[in-house]
């Protein structure tokens, strides 16, 4: 009774089923994680350090999982201040990888961290609070103008980096927390009207070969969006594509299994190029087959709908849209991310959560996922 009047918690109501769903999805990925990279054996250093992050983030989950979420989103003004200077000390101290684009910081003992992952969770607290505070006033035109300021900051500094896909990713979670609170038909109407219309000025311009007057657009994004519209005409561009949707179909129903040393598989042919994280469904397709794939995205499933029946019941508007903008957040990158590599979607450089070899992407999804677990341990009664 002393820990429950320390926590005033129902312990009944812990979600055991959420950490369950992520528990399994991390431990397949680390073992497919080692076969991705062809290690001998689980103390390889890069699967020791995925080890090592999925134990880190597991422990950080639970123990956040028992701070009161309403503590946190008090402090979002801080939050979303501290994702601001993190993502200018990219710009300023950021190390450099392909394309020229800076995201990532070196820090003691985890070595290099994107800091874009964690701005993510910060944004949900941020904009959860917000919204919450404004809520008598969501649909008046200076709220929302504050608002879209407020995350037009954050994302024109992801934008810079260069790294368009997350900013995608930030604008889907923003955009779907927007929609979950009490804002009016309207608002909602017309920004998917403008966005229609958006798309299709983004094609004309596409179609007609003006897609060096679009700012900001790099040469190698704009290069992989044409790819996509026209594979025939740019083979070798689009070839990390085909040698992904070629490995998903050759494991057929079964798959070639984890660990194999097959002369016929994709992978082990040195077909796939990022197949320990971008394309690393390319690997899931090849050697667990359609049956484990489709297991996985169940998973993936899973944890969308936990999230959005936790959303549900929550005490209130921002534990309601922490909910929502997590759901979002997994929802929309695991789709990406499998959209990539099945040729559904233009390349992007974006991680499959729990699958994907990093630290970082790793960390974040159990930070958002822990403050969603804190939001079903205060369900409405």
């Amino acid at each position: 009774s002393r820990i429950r009047m320390k926590f005033d918690y129902d312990f009944r109501n812990y979600d055991f089923r959420l950490i369950l769903y992520m528990i399994i999805l991390n431990v397949t990925g680390v073992f497919v994680v080692r076969s991705a990279i062809n290690a001998d054996s689980f103390q390889d250093p890069q699967v020791a350090r995925q080890i090592m992050g999925a134990f880190a983030g597991l422990a950080m989950c639970i123990g956040l999982s028992l701070v009161d979420y309403r503590k946190i989103t008090q402090r979002s003004k801080f939050i979303y201040i501290f994702c601001v200077l993190l993502l200018i000390g990219v710009k300023i101290y950021g190390t450099a990888a392909g394309h020229g684009a800076t995201r990532w910081v070196r820090v003691p003992v985890l070595g290099q961290v994107q800091p874009a992952e964690f701005v993510k969770v910060g944004l949900i607290l941020f904009f959860a609070d917000y919204f919450q505070k404004m809520k008598d006033e969501i649909n008046f035109p200076h709220v929302l103008a504050l608002a879209f300021l407020y995350f037009l900051i954050p994302a024109s500094l992801v934008l810079l980096q260069p790294n368009l896909s997350t900013t995608i990713i930030m604008t889907v979670i923003v955009a779907c927390m927007v929609f979950a609170s009490p804002i009016h038909i309207r608002w909602i109407a017309g920004v998917l009207i403008v966005s229609f219309l958006f798309g299709l000025l983004l094609y004309y311009l596409f179609r007609s070969g003006l897609y060096d007057k679009i700012p900001l657009l790099r040469g190698y994004q704009a290069e992989r969006i044409l790819t996509f519209m026209n594979p025939s005409e740019n083979q070798q561009g689009y070839n990390q594509q085909q040698n992904s949707i070629m490995a998903i179909g050759s494991g057929l129903l079964k798959g070639k299994g984890l660990f194999n040393h097959s002369i016929f598989s994709v992978k082990n042919g040195d077909f796939l190029s990022e197949q320990d994280n971008d394309f690393i469904f390319a690997v899931i397709g090849e050697e667990l087959g359609f049956r484990g794939s489709v297991i996985i995205i169940i998973f993936f499933l899973l944890i969308v709908l936990e999230c959005l029946i936790i959303a549900s019941k929550a005490k209130n508007l921002s534990g309601r849209l922490i909910c929502v903008g997590v759901m979002a957040w997994i929802g929309f990158q695991t789709y990406t991310n499998i959209a990539v590599a099945t040729g559904l979607f233009p390349n992007t450089g974006i991680t499959l959560p729990f699958f994907s070899r990093g630290v970082s992407s790793l960390l974040s999804v159990y930070l958002g996922l822990g403050i969603v677990l804190n939001v079903a341990l205060q369900r409405k009664t």
